[in-house]
């Protein structure tokens, strides 16, 4: 491992070091993989490594690398000694390949401390924590969303969906088909979008199925209440195989008081985007529906009284093959004087996991609420959303939380999701094929052969 020489740089000194780490760096050249290939999601990046290599000297070849395929070539370049120098990735790779040494721990660390760990999201720096410091540096993320009508909630002296128990109150005030659906929830059994808010719903009420040895079967009682909850949101939607489809044309037709989303719904539910407009009434760019709009990202079942939040986070992984100090530099202007660019490529699904500055705490929230998002339209998130909402919206980053992640076994977890069988058996229960304990006893069965 190369010495960075940006070794003990203060959160104050870092941007300001980059030009001496620039100087010293071995590299005239660093190469950067990147999954954000859209064309211009690439020309933004490609702008912004301009800039560094502007300020540093420092060239920086973008590469494209399509997300399924990151896994198999970042293995096949590791065994040949032939890694990027950075890696713009996924949470799923942040453990396991600082495991394998593709990654670089202690650069990101150092980036992490440079910068100051207490400028991050605390959620999503937890998810990337090894010993003694973290395996990336967190970059951007999103939390998913209990997406309400918040008008519906206020006129009817509702609180937030943030619990089950609010949940199941609001539907009960407010179910009324079909002019009114209390939720529409994911119901379609081979869709990820069920796995993804049965996810979340697990989380919510502290039920997961593995712990730091392994597969660990889910406590009959919390699961009952899990079970439960599910199948009172399920028969307050209507009938049918219900994802994400569905869901966002119920709410955006003014159907349904609630839908779990992610927050990808929240420049169409502006009227920025004409292929999803809403319908709620005549006018296709009309932002009605958004003004009338809540947000919830963590909610508590009655086992789980703090609740959680899912969260999708990406990542800056140095790697073990890098130039170190080239690439520490890269990663700092990254996640300093070039942040509000990174955060551009597509603000409304990269939310700022670095708030802001040791001086300026909400620095980077307030460029980014600024930013545009829309696709035949434009406009800030500020603009279209009360700050109250924008902050919930960050907020989610620090209690984010995914199934192993903590415990080590999200290689495990991920298996368990894509088998779709909690899917299926959870599925099960809400048409009544079988009862509480003995569909918790069939989830244990299934999950247990999963390895």
């Amino acid at each position: 491992m190369k010495t960075p020489t940006l070794r003990g740089l203060t959160a104050a000194a870092a941007t300001a070091g980059l030009v001496l780490a620039a100087a010293t760096a071995s590299a005239d050249s660093i190469r950067f993989w990147t999954t954000e290939e859209q064309p211009d999601r690439l020309a933004k990046q490609e702008a912004m490594a301009a800039d560094f290599t502007a300020a540093t000297g420092i060239d920086v070849d973008v590469i494209p690398v399509t997300e399924s395929d990151l896994g198999v070539r970042a293995t096949a370049a590791f065994a040949a000694g032939d890694l990027p120098d950075v890696i713009y990735h996924t949470l799923q790779y942040a453990l396991p390949w600082a495991e394998a040494g593709i990654l670089d721990t202690d650069a990101a660390s150092e980036v992490i401390e440079g910068l100051g760990a207490g400028t991050f999201a605390s959620g999503a720096l937890g998810m990337a924590a090894v010993d003694g410091g973290y395996a990336s540096v967190p970059v951007d993320g999103w939390t998913q969303m209990i997406v309400y009508r918040k008008d519906l909630f206020d006129e009817n002296g509702l609180d937030a969906p943030n619990s089950y128990a609010n949940v199941l109150a609001a539907i009960a005030a407010l179910h009324n088909p079909p002019d009114m659906y209390g939720f529409v929830a994911a119901t379609k059994v081979d869709e990820n979008f069920m796995s993804q808010v049965l996810e979340h719903v697990f989380l919510a009420n502290g039920v997961s199925p593995v712990d730091s040895s392994g597969f660990s079967p889910l406590d009959e009682a919390a699961t009952i209440e899990v079970l439960d909850f599910y199948k009172a949101i399920a028969e307050a939607s209507p009938d049918g195989e219900l994802y994400w489809k569905q869901s966002r044309e119920l709410y955006f037709a003014g159907k349904a008081a609630m839908i779990i989303w992610s927050p990808f719904i929240l420049d169409e539910l502006a009227g920025l985007r004409d292929s999803a407009p809403p319908t709620i009434n005549d006018d296709p760019t009309t932002r009605e529906l958004a003004s009338r709009t809540g947000i919830v990202t963590n909610f508590a079942g009655p086992s789980n009284p703090d609740g959680a939040a899912w969260g999708d986070i990406r990542y800056f992984g140095i790697t073990s093959d890098a130039d170190i100090e080239a690439a520490m530099a890269f990663v700092n202007y990254s996640m300093a004087d070039g942040y509000t660019q990174t955060l551009s490529i597509a603000p409304e699904g990269k939310f700022p996991v670095r708030r802001g500055t040791a001086d300026n705490p909400t620095a980077f929230v307030d460029a980014w609420s600024m930013l545009p998002v829309g696709v035949d339209r434009k406009a800030p998130l500020g603009d279209l959303y009360a700050q109250e909402m924008i902050d919930a919206i960050v907020g989610g980053l620090d209690v984010a939380q995914r199934w192993g992640v903590a415990e080590g076994q999200l290689s495990l977890a991920s298996k368990i999701i894509n088998s779709q069988a909690i899917n299926r058996l959870v599925r099960e229960y809400i048409d009544g094929q079988r009862g509480g304990s003995e569909t918790v006893v069939a989830l244990n069965e299934a999950l247990a052969g999963i390895e």
